[in-house]
């Protein structure tokens, strides 16, 4: 039951918002990234695919496979230039929120003369503090490019966000999520 919920709420990573994606990358500096015409994708790292259902799947490895074809790779299933594999990690958070509500106090005149008598002075007021603590999921998604001659990692991207518990865009965030992760990429989309 427990793999069922996170798996409904992994489904639903590529998010509530996409502009709630932290996106990082790092990359090999001295690689020529337009040398690459093809890609094979290697698959799923070591089982991190099983959180998701069989649709999402799809729908993450057709929105890297529509980013990397507009960056000029050809998918190849076998003997790509460069081999992409995925990853995604979940872990359960927990955030607590304060809220300060003040009511009464202002100035007022008292009228003083010399110490003695009226004068301005501040009155007295109440605040409140209201703390409230809720649980979350943050997923992460991964995405690592090798050259495949080579062997070795030339390009990551991250894409980190809160999961969010309504399904009804995934079609359009998981694509939207995915583009935001390739938009760190070396090689820019060919318009």
């Amino acid at each position: 039951m427990k793999k069922l919920a996170l798996i409904s709420l992994l489904a639903i990573f590529f998010m509530a918002s996409c502009s709630s994606i932290q996106v990082m990358s790092d990359y090999d500096k001295t690689v020529d990234f337009n040398q690459y015409k093809t890609y094979s994708f290697y698959g799923w790292a070591k089982n991190s695919d099983e959180v998701l259902n069989q649709l999402d799947k799809e729908r993450l490895e057709k929105a890297f496979a529509d980013e990397f074809s507009k960056r000029g790779l050809k998918f190849v299933k076998e003997g790509g230039d460069l081999m992409v594999s995925l990853y995604i990690v979940t872990k359960q958070k927990q955030e607590t929120s304060a809220t300060t509500t003040t009511m009464g106090g202002g100035p007022y005149y008292a009228g003083r003369y010399y110490g003695y008598g009226p004068g301005w002075g501040w009155g007295a007021g109440m605040s409140t503090t209201s703390y409230h603590t809720y649980d979350y999921t943050e997923g992460t998604l991964i995405c690592d490019v090798f050259d495949a001659k080579a062997k070795k990692l030339i390009w990551e991207g991250i894409g980190k966000g809160t999961i969010s518990e309504d399904p009804s865009n995934r079609d359009t965030n998981i694509p939207a999520a995915v583009a935001k992760i390739m938009s760190k990429y070396p090689v820019k989309p060919v318009e």
